[in-house]
């Protein structure tokens, strides 16, 4: 199936609308590349469909107002699923980003027959969605060969070399990208948030692991075999505990969850039944040697940090993820550890810290399919087929 120059153009304007919000005839034609006249035929076709409406004027330099485009609400959606090992989340998004449904299921994905119960899972999904529907991203824990393929290497999830995107493909008759969950975390900023003004950041999460995406020139780095941004594999300590890698001493074990848990039974702030929560509970009691368990931590990830900052030259860092309640624990020593080891050229580098939902996870996968109009090397066939049922969607109104 072939795309015309024109159906990209569609698609892309309609992709900008929905991730930037109300924007002008101009700074569409700027954004996407394309000439004035384009922009000026497409919009008519575009309107003629009801995809897209004319809204309030705004000042421009010199000449008369500008008016905004601005997206009809029901244009179009995507779903999202992030696969745990004991639990799925998904949502149904529009063009926007903004959230439709959002549900959690349980799910054991070490199973016999995992992937079956994935499938079964997303069918629901997909007969109760309402509107046009583009296609299901995937987001998990592991190694991805490509969106586009979707063969995953999980070993937390006990999966190696499972077919998870030909199987959703074939069952459910869909457009299906998967990769990498920070990864899909990366492509939600290059949309919804930082990736709006920068072209080059990171995206580091801490929680129960450590990741890292890398986003270069406003499109996600994945590397040769889709590992890139394995950042918790970063050896720190030749002696230091066993990962789940295999290796011993890697930056996960001990900014990760269960390093966090080791420290503090070691420290004797936790007994041998201790979780996350207590630590939390007892840093914000005062405890001096939990808040001494983030302090440690926050080092290790500050220089560990240091290093992709010199390897990669990112205009801003974007720290998120399920540890992010505890950053006031964290902060000074990171921000110590990582200015201090930074080359004097690098040391103004912004971190930013956002707040954190589990919802995002899914949010991030359905990204993948919502950035298609903005990336047609990494999505290939797959983001060919989300824009034209973009296309369908638009001619069928």
């Amino acid at each position: 199936m072939s795309t015309s120059r024109g159906d990209v153009v569609r698609a892309a304007m309609l992709g900008l609308l929905g991730t930037r919000g109300p924007t002008s005839r101009a700074d569409i034609a700027r954004a996407l590349g394309v000439s004035p006249a384009t922009v000026t035929q497409t919009t008519k076709e575009l309107l003629a469909r009801d995809l897209v409406l004319e809204l309030a004027s705004v000042p421009s330099q010199g000449g008369r107002p500008a008016r905004l485009l601005g997206l009809v609400d029901d244009a179009a959606g995507a779903i999202g699923i992030k696969v745990t090992a004991d639990h799925v989340r998904l949502v149904s998004v529009g063009l926007d980003g903004a959230v439709r449904t959002d549900r959690s299921v349980d799910y054991d994905a070490f199973r016999p027959h995992a992937l079956d119960a994935l499938t079964d899972v997303l069918a629901e999904a997909v007969a109760g969605h309402v509107g046009p529907l583009l296609g299901i991203g995937v987001g998990l824990p592991g190694a991805v060969d490509g969106q586009a393929s979707g063969v995953v290497d999980a070993p937390t999830l006990g999966w190696d070399r499972v077919p998870v995107g030909p199987t959703l493909r074939a069952a459910l008759e869909l457009p299906v990208l998967v990769d990498n969950d920070v990864n899909t975390l990366a492509a939600a900023e290059t949309l919804y948030g930082t990736g709006r003004d920068h072209e080059d950041f990171l995206v580091v999460t801490i929680g129960r692991g450590v990741g890292l995406g890398i986003v270069t020139r406003g499109v996600v780095s994945r590397g040769a075999h889709g590992g890139a941004g394995e950042f918790g594999h970063t050896p720190v300590a030749p002696d230091g505990p066993l990962c789940g890698c295999g290796n011993h001493g890697c930056l996960e074990g001990f900014v990760g969850e269960s390093g966090l848990l080791a420290a503090a039974r070691e420290r004797r702030v936790l007994t041998a039944g201790g979780t996350v929560a207590d630590l939390a509970r007892a840093a914000h009691d005062g405890d001096a040697a939990a808040r001494s368990v983030y302090a440690d931590a926050g080092t290790l990830l500050g220089r560990a940090l240091a290093g992709a900052v010199h390897l990669l030259d990112p205009e801003v860092v974007v720290v998120l993820g399920e540890g992010i309640g505890e950053w006031t624990f964290w902060e000074s020593a990171f921000e110590e550890a990582l200015r201090r080891h930074l080359m004097p050229t690098r040391r103004g580098v912004p971190v930013r810290i956002e707040p954190w939902s589990e919802d995002r996870w899914a949010v991030g996968a359905a990204s993948l399919v919502l950035a298609t109009p903005f990336d047609a090397v990494s999505t290939g066939r797959e983001g060919e087929l989300v824009r034209a049922r973009l296309q369908t969607a638009a001619v069928s109104r």
